[in-house]
């Protein structure tokens, strides 16, 4: 799948990220958007995302998070990725793993915009965590803790949210130093 070129000079500037809510938590990006860049064109312009990038071309799913939504993705870093054991994206991005790269990729997206207002909200309403279904049917739990919010797999796994509330035209993105993986 070829992405149309991103033409907004916005889209290529640095940006800092502010959400009080997730006070702690590290803001600062090289993610920008305006609000006519949709989740996959946003991500694309972000060179620390360019595994997820090419996860999401491997499963077709670019189509899908392009689409109007609204959509919250728990985009993983590079580093993320690298941090999973050796081959397991060279493994994941094979045309024959795409059912199993496509489910764990959903399930890093909720149906719904989630800023971290709301999902500081929804974890104060319910003893802490908030509980997010995703796409696949995982369910995820985020909260906060020492000043940093968490957001939680199936499998016990944790990720930091690195940056909060990247707005774009179909929903947020909360950048997150794990893969989250689902049972």
């Amino acid at each position: 799948m070829t992405f149309k070129p991103l033409l907004a000079a916005a889209l290529l500037a640095t940006t800092a990220i502010a959400a009080p809510a997730f006070a702690g938590t590290k803001m600062k990006t090289e993610m920008s958007a305006t609000p006519t860049s949709n989740i996959v064109e946003t991500a694309v312009s972000v060179d620390a995302l360019s595994t997820l990038v090419a996860a999401v071309q491997a499963a077709d799913l670019a189509g899908a998070l392009s689409a109007d939504g609204p959509f919250t993705v728990f985009a993983p870093t590079n580093d993320a990725f690298g941090a999973l054991p050796a081959g397991t994206v060279d493994t994941l991005l094979k045309p024959e793993n795409k059912g199993t790269l496509s489910n764990i990729l959903t399930s890093h997206v909720v149906a719904g915009s989630y800023d971290a207002a709301s999902i500081i909200a929804l974890a104060k309403a319910n003893d802490g965590k908030a509980k997010l279904t995703t796409l696949s049917g995982a369910e995820l739990k985020a909260y906060v803790k020492d000043g940093k919010v968490y957001v939680k797999d199936e499998n016990g796994g944790k990720a930091t949210v690195a940056t909060a509330d990247v707005q774009t035209s179909n929903g947020v993105v909360h950048v997150v130093t794990s893969v989250l993986l689902p049972k």
